[in-house]
């Protein structure tokens, strides 16, 4: 009978170790809902970059974290920076617009 709760009091003690090693590492990623949000988003601004006759020329990177749009690539102009931008901030859902497009 000792064995037995010495055996039930382990079992639970690795179950609750188990539970908060889980919780703290999700305390630091993205729920489920965020990273189907920051996809959608990315997918969005994606297409409308392509979409668009002035910027489907230029290979232009999105990345999406948290609602925070990051744009990266080179363009040929200033004003192809500043479309991206206009046009990035047209979709709904975003926080903010890291414009890391380099004029060569």
């Amino acid at each position: 009978m000792k064995k037995r709760n010495i055996v039930i009091y382990s079992l639970a003690l690795l179950m609750l170790i188990a539970t908060f090693a889980t919780a703290a590492t999700n305390a630091t990623r993205e729920s489920a809902g965020e990273l189907i949000d920051d996809s959608v988003i990315t997918t969005k601004v994606k297409a409308l970059l392509a979409k668009d006759d002035f910027l489907k020329s230029f290979q232009i990177s999105v990345e999406t974290y948290q609602g925070v749009v990051q744009l990266s690539g080179f363009v040929n102009s200033q004003k192809a920076v500043d479309k991206a931008a206009s046009i990035t901030k047209s979709v709904k859902g975003i926080k903010s617009i890291k414009n890391d497009l380099i004029i060569k």
